[in-house]
Formats: structure tokens, C-alpha cells, sequence
């Protein structure tokens, strides 16, 4: 009885964020004191779906900064972690790779903004990307470098006193062995990119805005219904990650089984 009490405080501690944003995003004429809104349509939504839709903007333009931001940042820390794994200065480049993260983010904003006037990239698409890689590659290198173990090695040398060329031992090979740990990278790159803020607003000066910039503006306009919209959306790939997680690991636990 009390293991059941608890996952189901667990569980409405949640969810109820959650409930309450659904509720917010279908709502309609709030007004103090009452504890719900007036008014529940769908009016709301079906701004979301229009083509002048701010909404549906920042939306577009999150998810085409993460999905570059991550992709660039997974292969090019997977081509430096093989790199660097095989030299006598592994260990030294790992522990630089934490240096971003010692470091208080406001003085790496203010650095690298400095950089991007200089470069001409602020207040713009790329110099965004280009800000959040920085923080992702370093992420990325430091999660990559654990997979080229000396057992790594071990197969792809055995697979070349087999015969196998370079190409075959990358595709037949590392490749499958390196998915996992590269959607892992992937993904936590992507999601880093996905509730930036700080970085986005520096960098981009206010011009580009991410979804994550549009909740904050507005709860700034006490544009509750839209903010909880846009904090639903914000939840989404995060809430994704999670399910597939979840289903990855119970296959492997059948395959296990059998």
C-alpha cells in the first residue's frame, strides 16, 4: 500500500506541470481570482497551424538549429575522439574539454559575442549554430572518447587480418558497434541546443528566436495561453527521447530473455 502511494505521488508530481500547461494551452480569458479559465477552445492551437504563426516560427527554426547543431557536433567529435584516442596526449585533451564547463557561461556569451561581431556572424542563423557548438563539441568529444577502448581496437584489427578494408571495417563494424553511444550523443547534444537560451539571446541579439526565447517572451507580455502552448512543444523531444529510451531498452531485455 505504501509502495502504491508513492509512485502515484511520483507520478501527479509529473504529470501535473504537464496537465496544467494542456489546461493553459486551451484556455481562454484567465482573470484573477478565479482558479480556471473563463472559456476552453481551440483557438489557440489552430493559430499554431497558420503560415504567419509566431509560434510555429520559432518552432521550425529550434528544431533545424538542434538537428544542425547536434549533427555537427556528433560527427565532428566522433572524428576527433578516434583521433586523439590513439595519441600519448589523450588524457590532456580530455580534461581541456571540461575547460568550457569550469567556466561561468555568461563570460563564455560575452567572449564569444566579442568573436561574432568581429566575424560578422552575430545576429544570425549560423553564428547560433556556431555558438552552441562550441558548447556541444566538448560534450560530445568527452562522451565519444570512452568508446575507443583497446577492445574496439582489438575487433577492427581482427577484422583486418581477415581481409577487411578500412571502408568494411568502418560500415560492417565500428559503425554498429558506435550507434548506440552515438544517438546518445546525439540526442544530448540536440537537447542541449534545444533549451538554450542564454547563448541564443547573446548571439543572436534577439533576431533569432528559438522556441525557448518565445516562452520567455511570452510570459513577458502575460501571454499565458501561447507560453504554455510553446512550453508544451518545448517538452516534446525530450518527452520523444524518453519513450524511445524506454522501448529500446525493453527490446533489448527480450532479446536478452530469448
Amino acid at each position: 500500500m505504501l509502495k502504491r502511494t508513492i509512485h502515484l505521488v511520483l507520478i501527479t508530481l509529473i504529470l501535473l506541470p504537464i496537465l496544467v500547461l494542456m489546461m493553459l494551452s486551451f484556455g481562454e480569458q484567465w482573470i484573477f481570482p478565479d482558479v480556471f479559465p473563463q472559456n476552453f477552445n481551440t483557438k489557440t492551437w489552430l493559430k499554431l497551424f497558420s503560415s504567419d504563426s509566431e509560434i510555429s516560427k520559432s518552432l521550425g527554426l529550434s528544431v533545424l538549429i538542434s538537428l544542425s547543431v547536434a549533427f555537427l557536433s556528433t560527427l565532428m567529435a566522433f572524428v576527433f575522439s578516434k583521433v586523439i584516442s590513439t595519441s600519448k596526449y589523450k588524457n590532456q585533451y580530455i580534461k581541456l574539454a571540461y575547460l568550457p564547463y569550469i567556466l561561468s557561461p555568461v563570460v563564455l556569451g560575452v567572449l564569444w559575442h566579442y568573436f561574432a561581431v568581429v566575424l560578422k556572424l552575430n545576429a544570425s542563423f549560423f553564428g547560433v549554430v556556431l555558438a552552441q557548438f562550441l558548447i556541444c563539441f566538448p560534450f560530445g568529444f568527452i562522451i565519444l572518447s570512452s568508446f575507443w577502448s583497446r577492445h574496439i581496437y582489438d575487433i577492427q584489427n581482427l577484422s583486418f587480418t581477415l581481409g577487411a578494408s578500412t571502408y568494411f571495417s568502418f560500415k560492417r563494424i565500428i559503425f554498429p558497434l558506435a550507434k548506440p553511444i552515438l544517438g546518445l550523443c546525439f540526442f544530448q547534444c540536440f537537447l542541449i541546443s534545444w533549451f538554450d537560451y542564454g547563448l541564443t539571446q547573446l548571439i543572436g541579439g534577439g533576431q533569432i528566436k528559438t522556441l525557448t526565447l518565445s516562452v520567455f517572451n511570452f510570459i513577458k507580455e502575460a501571454n499565458i495561453f501561447l507560453a504554455a502552448i510553446a512550453s508544451l512543444l518545448l517538452l516534446f523531444p525530450p518527452l520523444l527521447l524518453l519513450f524511445f529510451n524506454k522501448k529500446i531498452k525493453f527490446k533489448r531485455s527480450l532479446i536478452n530473455t530469448h
